[in-house]
């Protein structure tokens, strides 16, 4: 059956979404961003095959709605949805990492041509915006569907056969489980990489060295903050009331912890730590997440002239990509050590592959 599929806002997600939907044969794809250059890239590539007019317009020729939009701008859209005369049956989801305001809106249609299946594609990446997008963003990674009350498994797996050439794994939840999971893992992990990050910058002030320490274990745990903040303000609000919850729950536990050190706790220390390890260890290494993830090897190489560049040109020579590269050991007339980081476990295997073949001592972090 062919069918016209209609995405609101062709960013990272709904770029990449749109990449993967082009490929089927059935489905063509129309969309609306408010950055026409971002359209016409998208026309070239051939990604979709026309811009509609406006939202009302694409919302009557469309059989599948995608609103891959910040989270009260996708309200807004399905509030909108009880004000258009449609000729067909329109089935609408989102990508939204908060799902609760998103279902109640759509709970509240009264237009019985629409039907709403929630969704969450939990991968991202540190880039945003349409250049960002690839269709393989979404592979190995959980894309959440959390249906409405008008909804059914039918609507379920015509989205999973939508989006099939993604190859996420699709898992339904319901929005509270949903929420509440995105803000352990996702959300709140977001806001204390901020509060860490000013934590850095206020003692800047006593120690002006500072940033040029701030390398390593805190650029790792504090890399999500550079996300964009404008997106993440409207996922905090939007999930506030769990947010302020777990930081009452985050503060009772620093408060604890700051007790073992107070009444010097040796023993006690030793167990909430390797008690952490232990949690920590056990998580899944290879699978996607919330927060986008890196793929590191590092690689010992010599201090002499070009030696970086003699990696990085073999790498490129096997026509590997590299997200990142960064120094972590480097001492005059010393090995030194670099961290190169890929995007998929993939490229990491293949320039293991590379220089441990050309010479080079390498290893990849289990």
């Amino acid at each position: 059956m062919n069918q016209t599929v209609f995405i609101v806002g062709l960013g990272l997600i709904g770029g990449s979404l749109a990449m993967n939907v082009a490929k089927k044969k059935n489905s063509r794809v129309i969309a609306l961003d408010p950055d026409q250059k971002t359209m016409d890239m998208a026309k070239i590539q051939g990604v979709i095959s026309e811009e509609a007019e406006d939202f009302y317009s694409g919302c009557r020729e469309a059989d599948i709605l995608i609103l891959a939009t910040p989270i009260s701008v996708t309200i807004n859209y399905l509030n909108q949805l009880n004000e258009i005369q449609l000729d067909k049956p329109l089935l609408v989801t989102d990508v939204s990492s908060v799902k609760n305001n998103v279902l109640e809106a759509a709970n509240q249609l009264t237009n019985d041509k629409v039907t709403f299946v929630g969704g969450h594609p939990m991968a991202g990446s540190h880039k945003q915006g349409y250049s960002a997008a690839k269709p393989h963003l979404f592979e190995n990674a959980i894309y959440v569907l959390t249906p409405s009350r008008t909804s059914n498994g039918v609507q379920a797996s015509r989205l999973q056969e939508l989006f099939e050439e993604t190859k996420a794994r699709f898992m339904t939840l319901s929005t509270q489980e949903h929420d509440e999971m995105t803000a352990v893992i996702s959300h709140f992990p977001h806001l204390i990489a901020s509060s860490l990050v000013h934590q850095a910058k206020e003692w800047q002030k006593t120690h002006p060295y500072l940033e040029h320490l701030a390398a390593g274990g805190f650029r790792d745990i504090t890399r999500i903050a550079s996300s964009n903040p404008k997106l993440w303000q409207d996922i905090f609000f939007q999930n506030r009331k769990l947010l302020i919850q777990m930081l009452g729950d985050w503060i009772d536990e620093m408060q604890e912890l700051q007790g073992l050190l107070q009444e010097q706790e040796a023993q006690l220390t030793y167990n909430y730590l390797l008690q952490a390890k232990k949690y920590r260890d056990g998580l899944p290494v290879k699978e996607k997440g919330a927060i986008p993830a890196f793929y590191d090897l590092y690689v010992d190489i010599h201090d002499q002239p070009g030696a970086i560049y003699k990696v990085i040109q073999q790498l490129a020579e096997a026509d590997i990509s590299i997200k990142n590269i960064e120094i972590l050991e480097i001492r005059e007339g010393i090995t030194g050590v670099l961290r190169i980081s890929f995007s998929t476990s993939k490229e990491q295997k293949s320039s293991y592959d590379v220089l441990s073949t050309r010479g080079y001592e390498v290893m990849i972090e289990e």
